[in-house]
């Protein structure tokens, strides 16, 4: 199993899972808000850079304004 993993694959799941934590952590209303729009950046950066190696320009460029909404809550919340 571990050999099949590669880091497009890592880069798609690991992706996945912080925007998936994102946006529980912002729909919580907790206080984590800052975590949330760092992990929508981190998000943003993996699900990005796989993007682009399998070139899907459509995801890629989305990406680059998930990355700027995760750079504006920072901001905003900090």
């Amino acid at each position: 199993m571990i050999k099949s993993l590669n880091i497009k694959k890592i880069l798609e799941w690991f992706g996945v899972l912080t925007a998936i934590i994102y946006s529980l952590l912002v729909a919580s209303n907790t206080g984590y808000e800052f975590i949330a729009f760092s992990l929508l950046l981190i998000s943003a950066i993996a699900i990005g850079i796989w993007a682009y190696l399998y070139k899907h320009w459509g995801v890629a460029f989305l990406q680059v304004f998930y990355a700027t909404a995760g750079i504006i809550g920072m901001f905003r919340w900090y």
